[in-house]
Parts: C-alpha cells; structure tokens; sequence
C-alpha cells in the first residue's frame, strides 16, 4: 500500500513491486497469486485472479508446501515466536547447518528476517491468527505458551487451545514437539500429538529445565538439565526471565536438529535479539530510547519488568500504542494492570486494523488512560505523534529511558525524536522491514 525500505530491497533484487492494488499489476503467464489473510475477498487483484481462474493461496498455504521440501521446525505460542525461531536459528547458523527460515521480524545478526539456506531444516514462525498454522506438517514443533489473543478471530480460550492441539497433531509422528511444562494446559493439547513429546521450564521435573537461575542486570544466567542430567551452563545476552524458556525452548529443538551442546550455549550468549524486542535505538541527552513490539498484557508486563532490569532508569516512560480497537476492550483492565508499573505513560490513538467501523466506536485510547489512571499512575492521552514528540523533549531528562511500544506504526516516533533530543541517529532504522502497513499481526504469514 505504501513504500517501504523492505519493498526497495526486494527491487534492488529484481523484484517487481506495485504500490497500491490494481487488476493489472497482476502480470500475463501468472499461475499462482498468494496472498496474505488480511487482504479481503472483495480485493480487485483477488476478483481479478479469480475472473482469469488462476490458483489463489494464502501465504500459510504456500509456506506449508515450501516446508515440505525440508526439515521443517515450526515456533508457535501467544508470545515470543520471534524471537525464539530466530534463536534456534542462530544456533543452527553458528552450528555450521545453514538453516532456512521464515521470521516475522528483522534479525540483525541472520541478516534479515528470512534466509534460504543449504541445510536440511528450515525454521517457520508459526502463527495461530486465521488458523494459519494448520498448514504446515513441520517435523518439529514447539507451542511456547498458549493465552487469549486474536480474540477478533477466535471465539474464546477454549477454541484457541483447540486451535494449538490442531497444530500440536499435525508434527510428524516421527518427530519432535516442545512445549512449555509449566502451562498446564499445554499437555493436554501434546496429548493430541503422536510425535515424541519434550518440556521445557524452570524448576520442577521437566525433560530440559533451568536451575539455579540468577539474574545481573536483567541478564539471566541458569544451570540446564536434561532429564535430570547436567546438560550445561548458559549466560543469556537477552534480557528478561522470559528469555530462560525462549532459550531452553531453543536449545530442546537445536538439539534435535544436531548442533553441539557448546555451540549452542555460546549462541545463546551471543544473541543481541530481534528487531523491535526491547531494541536499543540510541541515547540523546542521556536519554535512552527503547524500541518494543509488545501489543499483549503479559508481553508489556514481561517487557517492562525487563528493561526496569536491564537499564535501571531514574523514570522509566511509556509511549503505547495500542494495536486493534478489538483487543483494547477485550483486555482494557489488563493493559491498564501492566501499564501502570511505568512512571509516565502517554498513549495515541488505537491503531486501527482488522476491526469493524462499530467496534472502532466501543473503545478509544482514552478509555485506556483511564484505566491507568484510576490505579494511581500517571498517565495522557496525546492524539498526535508530532503533540507527543513536543510534549517528550519538553518533559524528559537525563537518566530517563523512553519505551516506545506497539504493534503498529508507533516506531515512527523513535527517530526524529532522538534527533531533535540532539542525539545519534538510531542504530538501526526501526522502519526496515515493516514492509506490512498494518503489521505482522495484522497480517497472516507473519506472527503476532
């Protein structure tokens, strides 16, 4: 719908890229037209591919046949999909077996946020929004935690849990599937699968689990066992307790797929993350600004207790976006919950995507500010990124640091910003590889 430096790349490789959507951009000798579930059935390329009868297929759908031509490792879970499927495959890289894979984000040390490589697995994101993830047949999976979420689309938790127990069912009963121990539920969907079942957590009886668990500065280091042997120890360069299951998760299926114990271990040291995970932009006036895609309560609240950690700030500021009028009355009372930990909140309007003209009237971001405020924080609602802009070089000071999150298009914000604080210019531009105008969680190949 509109340039992107992800669309000026794919033209500098020899990529024919239309902006906007019209009959005729789809080419004479064309056989198959993929698209993503965001895009509509009333779409006049679609009506166009449809008249000319040429095969249709979302972008789940073909990446399921793709996976079918290797190894395939599919990540799912509610959250951190990203940044464990680049995790493991990071790990692979570094093991010498030149992975492909699908990831919904920029990765910085893969080079990007996809790779076909001369190995034999390729590792896929794997998202539950549109049931996408029904379509691939990986040889292993793994469901890293199971919430409410994309609650536009499902009906409830129980028909999300259904959804992963479908997913779960579809490895190979000749494989491997991972799953968080320490979600209760998460068993009963394994139960569905034939595949050989391994789990993951901190403490307890798990087949890989963590101990002796200590954190420096949000950096966790832990002890890792292997049905109850001594497997190694591993100092994480992410930040967050919630990085101890990403890497376990990781470091079960990078086993699998045949990397060495210490190379994997030094990999997982060796991580710096994904792009717009707890993503340090640039420091101007001795201020910090935080790049984060968090959209979900218990993202936000992981993220913040991570960067509380990580940077130890005199005040540590929010600017949320939040992401679908949908999801804002669904969890109102939950973002408000997790919000309010920071010392200033300010919040735009909701990003509008997927949802109805009459659910856009329901919810607005005041009501959200609202919320916050009635458990004591302090918290504003400012309309404009520009008004919001003003109101943080007035307001910030040094020792601050600025979390700007969202799903959305909230990142925007991060550059001029730190530029006008009189500071560097971000180390990476947030924009690359947004090339979704409404973002991955509004699309369907990419993972929320």
């Amino acid at each position: 719908m509109k340039p992107s430096a992800a669309c000026d790349r794919l033209s500098a490789l020899g990529a024919t890229i239309h902006i906007g959507h019209r009959p005729e951009n789809i080419p004479p000798g064309v056989e198959r037209v993929v698209v993503s579930a965001a895009i509509k059935a009333d779409n006049i390329e679609m009506v166009e591919a449809r008249r000319r009868g040429l095969l249709v297929e979302k972008y789940a759908a073909f990446l399921g046949h793709l996976m079918t031509l290797r190894r395939g490792i599919a990540v799912s879970g509610t959250h951190g999909k990203s940044t464990t499927a680049a995790l493991l495959s990071y790990v692979l890289m570094r093991a010498g077996l030149d992975p492909s894979f699908v990831i919904g984000a920029e990765v910085p040390q893969l080079g990007g946020g996809s790779h076909v490589g001369q190995g034999p697995h390729l590792v896929v994101e794997a998202c539950e929004y549109d049931r996408s993830f029904h379509h691939y047949r990986p040889q292993a999976g793994a469901i890293l935690n199971v919430e409410e979420d994309h609650l536009d689309y499902y009906h409830d938790l129980a028909e999300i849990r259904q959804s992963f127990g479908m997913f779960a069912s579809n490895v190979s009963p000749d494989g491997l599937l991972v799953i968080n121990g320490m979600d209760l539920g998460l068993r009963e969907m394994a139960a569905q699968s034939r595949a050989t079942v391994e789990t993951f957590g901190i403490g307890g009886e798990w087949d890989w689990h963590a101990e002796e668990v200590e954190a420096d500065r949000g950096r966790f280091t832990f002890e890792v066992y292997r049905r109850g042997e001594f497997y190694a120890s591993v100092r994480l360069g992410l930040a967050g307790r919630h990085q101890v299951l990403n890497a376990l998760a990781a470091l079960a299926m990078g086993t699998w797929a045949g990397a060495p114990a210490e190379i994997a271990v030094a990999a997982l040291g060796e991580f710096r993350g994904v792009a717009r995970r707890m993503e340090v932009l640039g420091e101007a006036a001795g201020v910090t600004v935080v790049d984060d895609y968090a959209h979900h309560p218990t993202e936000i609240a992981a993220t913040l207790k991570a960067v509380k950690a990580r940077f130890q700030p005199k005040r540590l500021w929010v600017v949320f976006q939040p992401h679908q009028h949908s999801r804002t009355r669904f969890f109102l009372k939950d973002f408000g919950l997790a919000l309010a930990v920071a010392d200033k909140i300010v919040v735009p309007d909701i990003y509008f995507v997927r949802d109805s003209e009459n659910e856009r009237q329901t919810v607005s971001s005041r009501d959200l500010v609202g919320e916050v405020q009635r458990l004591g924080a302090d918290a504003v609602y400012i309309q404009s990124f520009d008004s919001i802009q003003r109101y943080l070089v007035e307001s910030l000071s040094s020792g601050d640091v600025l979390l700007v999150m969202g799903a959305g298009d909230i990142w925007h914000l991060a550059a001029p910003l730190l530029a006008e604080l009189g500071g560097q210019r971000p180390t990476r531009d947030p924009g690359v590889g947004m090339s979704r105008s409404t973002s991955k969680d509004a699309s369907p190949g990419g993972a929320a």
